[in-house]
């Protein structure tokens, strides 16, 4: 029987498209529903070329997480994926989904994690900080942003000369290569 994903995304659903692009000839990974917090967010544009119905729902009832609980109960939904998701997982969703959420960091955990650390946040603060190297942490969602127990890390060098920007595609060649490789052998 078929896995299927939900994809939980809060902007441009580049991760998104990497993931569904990766298990396209899949018949054992599904991505029935994509899911947003921004009605303008380009994901929903991803959405609608490989032909997955995308929904959006407002904080306030994310928060509340039981219209969400529903549509993810209608879809048959098995676990979550957070692919630049950037609201804190309502208690009803990780109740109904132990272990069975994880999300993608850009960095290295516990380093540069928590409320407000994401995006160019986080490649800035490293910058800032004069750090050596960076990278990805794939984790699993808990009730506190980016301190679930972490599945998979991968680095890259950071250099000097390195501007946040750069440090950012650096971080996305990581995510694009490792987050569906994890996807498969956490979930297969």
């Amino acid at each position: 029987m078929p896995l299927k994903i939900a994809l939980f995304a809060s902007g441009s659903g580049s991760n998104a498209e990497n993931i569904i692009q990766y298990f396209s000839h899949s018949t054992t990974f599904l991505f029935p529903v994509i899911i947003s917090n921004k009605s303008d967010a380009f994901v929903h544009e991803r959405a609608k070329t490989f032909q997955i119905p995308s929904v959006t729902f407002s904080r306030e009832d994310f928060s509340k997480g039981d219209e969400i609980l529903g549509l993810l109960k209608e879809y048959n939904i098995d676990c979550i994926v957070l692919a630049g998701f950037l609201l804190k997982v309502p208690e009803v969703l990780l109740q109904a989904f132990p272990n069975k959420i994880i999300n993608i960091h850009p960095a290295l955990l516990p380093k540069f994690g928590g409320k407000g650390m994401y995006g160019h946040y986080v490649h800035e603060a490293i910058a800032a900080a004069g750090e050596t190297e960076s990278g990805i942490t794939i984790h699993y969602v808990n009730s506190n942003y980016d301190e679930g127990d972490i599945i998979f890390q991968a680095k890259c060098r950071i250099l000097p000369s390195d501007t946040p920007d750069m440090i950012a595609e650096k971080v996305h060649k990581l995510e694009y290569e490792y987050f569906p490789r994890v996807i498969a052998e956490l979930w297969r």
